[in-house]
């Protein structure tokens, strides 16, 4: 790839004719266009069909869109007011048509000059039994300018702002249109090796992208489409190999020799239950990554109650037992204090003293802990943010662990293997399952483990939805749970950006339930995130504690809590939570042995998508299926945990349709790198090229 050709793509978009500084800056403002370069990757959303010309009298009802060539007879306007509308005839050879407009009436008047040929292009409809085309395009005949268009016409979005400045989607096209006739074939040289792609029908680069704005066929527009989208997943997967390649090779990591007393000991004495198959199986991929010397950086995802926090602890021992220190790091202090519990009880069986480090730790506990870590006396601690402060330091930090991965930025979770040289080996728990595909871009830097079985003796969650008519049932249900000594979670919504309401709604909700379940018989705890967290901490222990039988909350108990007497989930708005929250709030139930429900509790109406959440969640209980559904109705950037430095970021690709495109794009990229780690053939020489102007030279995080 010469430099010339990019730089010609480099060059400010003002430079382009028909632009000018101050369409320049428009461009810039609302649709990132800055270059030649962001311009010809401005693709259209759709093409309209301006090849053919049809007659008046071959319309049909079935046909869609039409474009007709022909004369204006005459317009009038006629009603008033509301009912106004610009009424227009027209006719070709074959007959006439009316054409009609309700808004902009005073603006297409003035385009329109009766006894002048145009061509109209339009929605066809029927009125009366005649044909009618409402708001349609029209464009006045020039002497000798050919009618049919040799390319299918694209269709650009724009804006408001970009419209009153002459810049629609039509306008947008002739930029297009002017950038791509001064472009030669070898401006837009070829960075992928065609001839190691094969038998993938792939188009050059330089005739996808001119196909791609003005295909001459539907085939071709399909042709492009395909090239562009492969060459997007081909270079992500690349980018995503290449880092992992580069991690393994070069990032010097400890080395945890052998597996110890400790671990031993808690493994075959301590446990009161089984392993799955599918723990034991990530312990084995973490013991051989730990044993070679190079940073481990790994991602483990498995469902709610499928048993993260026993491998998290057994990883654990395997570093104190190496002569390590440790810790884990949670984004709540509710989620702390319960991994504290839990942890601690654990490795008191085998020697092994754990501390807590949170925002509300006193002052002199603080001093004496921090002392600990620093001269290496504390082998493991369990901690909030507060972890990554500067104040903290490890003498022999070897591993971190990091719970709820997506509630921390990429560079708070820097910040703690940097406490360390060699830096500590990397673990990064998820409880949102993520589907296949999302994980192959989003983590595909990273290696991972999935614990995909639940352990034996859980009984399924029945999950049921009501409407609010059927409240009074669900609260009589509620009363014969309690009547058999379980306890109960009530959640309500808490959306960002009505916070205020949402804690109206809360506090409302609060005040029904107190109705049903008056005081002194039954007891309620209430936690809300406006609440100091000394409240919220004791009103939680209170329910962990059994004290009260009714948790009344918002979303803070989404993760982490563990109650294994709650048996009943009652979701408030359940159509205002995506399907992986929901999943998510379900699985705070059915933690013991007895029979658990969550209900989805709804308004009457429904939208389609509410609906369809609402249906799946009463119908699978696998969070992986579910994340799929979640991927298909939402989308990539909107689940919760996948907003990575850009890995999403695909103008042409989606993850839902084109997955089987994603794992081709993969395989090709793995055989490339197999054959060639470094891109340094001749043949790849224009790849590394286009990889290193795109986006900077290569890097890599040592975390997602």
């Amino acid at each position: 790839m010469s430099f010339s050709s990019e730089q010609k793509l480099q060059q400010p978009i003002e430079y382009l004719k028909g632009v000018g500084p101050l369409r320049a800056e428009l461009l810039k403002k609302e649709l990132g266009i800055f270059t030649f370069g962001d311009l010809l990757e401005y693709y259209p959303f759709r093409h309209i069909d301006r090849t053919r010309i049809n007659t008046i009298d071959s319309l049909l009802p079935d046909m869609d869109f039409v474009q007709l060539a022909g004369t204006l007879v005459s317009s009038e306007v006629v009603g008033q007011r509301a009912g106004k509308r610009l009424l227009v005839t027209f006719k070709d050879r074959t007959g006439t048509i009316e054409l009609a407009w309700f808004q902009g009436i005073n603006w297409v008047q003035k385009l329109l000059q009766p006894g002048y040929s145009y061509l109209v292009y339009g929605r066809i409809s029927f009125f009366n039994g005649r044909p009618q085309l409402v708001h349609p395009e029209i464009e006045k005949i020039e002497p000798e300018q050919p009618l049919e268009k040799k390319f299918l016409e694209p269709v650009y979005a724009t804006t408001e702002k970009l419209k009153s400045k002459g810049l629609g989607g039509r306008a947008l096209g002739r930029l297009t249109q002017t950038l791509l006739a001064q472009l030669k074939d070898s401006d837009l040289p070829e960075p992928l090796p065609l001839d190691e792609l094969k038998p993938l029908p792939l188009l050059e680069r330089s005739r996808a992208l001119r196909q791609i704005h003005f295909p001459e066929t539907p085939q071709l527009y399909q042709q492009a489409l395909q090239r562009l989208k492969f060459e997007e997943l081909f270079i992500s997967q690349l980018r995503m190999q290449l880092v992992r390649m580069q991690r393994h090779r070069f990032s010097e990591g400890v080395v945890f020799e052998k597996v110890g007393d400790r671990f031993n000991e808690l493994y075959k004495h301590h446990l009161s239950f089984e392993l799955t198959g599918a723990q034991k199986r990530v312990i084995k991929e973490i013991r051989a990554d730990t044993a070679k010397g190079k940073q481990m950086n790994r991602l483990l995802q498995g469902d709610v109650g499928s048993g993260k926090t026993i491998v998290a602890v057994l990883t654990m021992l395997l570093a104190i037992d190496n002569g390590y220190q440790t810790c884990l790091m949670a984004p709540t202090e509710i989620l702390c204090q319960q991994h504290y519990a839990s942890v601690k009880g654990l490795l008191e069986k085998v020697g092994v003293s754990v501390g807590l480090l949170t925002g509300s730790i006193k002052t002199k506990e603080r001093k004496q802990l921090l002392a600990q870590l620093a001269d290496g006396s504390l082998s493991l601690v369990i901690g909030t943010h507060a972890l990554i402060e500067e104040t903290v330091a490890f003498k022999k930090l070897g591993l971190v662990i990091i719970d709820e991965q997506h509630r921390f930025g990429v560079a708070q979770r820097a910040q703690l293997w940097k406490k360390s040289s060699p830096p500590p080996h990397m673990l990064v728990m998820t409880a949102t399952p993520i589907p296949r595909t999302l994980a192959m871009t989003a983590y595909g830097d990273l290696d991972y483990s999935i614990i995909d079985e639940l352990p034996p003796g859980r009984q399924p969650i029945k999950t049921v939805h009501r409407f609010e008519k059927d409240r009074a049932k669900v609260m009589d249900f509620i009363k014969q749970e309690i009547e058999l000594g379980r306890q109960i979670y009530i959640i309500y919504p808490l959306i960002e950006e009505s916070a205020k309401l949402d804690y109206e709604n809360l506090m409302k909700g609060y005040e029904e339930v107190k109705a049903f379940f008056p005081e002194p018989r039954y007891w309620i705890s209430m936690v809300h995130g406006r609440q100091p967290a000394e409240q919220k901490e004791i009103n939680m222990k209170r329910f962990v504690e059994g004290d009260t039988q009714i948790m009344v909350a918002t979303t803070v108990i989404e993760v982490g809590v563990n109650v294994p007497n709650a048996s009943v989930m009652v979701i408030e708005s359940a159509e205002k939570f995506g399907l992986s929250q929901l999943h998510q709030l379900r699985g705070r139930v059915g933690r013991g042995t007895e029979k658990s429900y969550c209900v989805l509790m709804t308004g009457p109406k429904l939208g389609a998508d509410a609906r369809e959440r609402m249906r799946i969640m009463t119908h699978t209980g696998n969070g992986f299926e579910i994340a799929e559904k979640d991927l298909m109705l939402r989308g990539p950037g909107e689940i919760e945990g996948t907003r990575q430095s850009g890995a999403l970021a695909f103008k042409l690709a989606s993850l839902v349709a084109d997955r089987s495109l994603l794992e081709v794009a993969r395989e090709k990229a793995a055989q490339l790198l197999e054959a060639d780690p470094g891109l340094d053939q001749a043949s790849h020489v224009s790849l590394k090229e286009f990889m290193k102007i795109r986006k900077g030279a290569l890097s890599w995080s040592k975390i997602s």
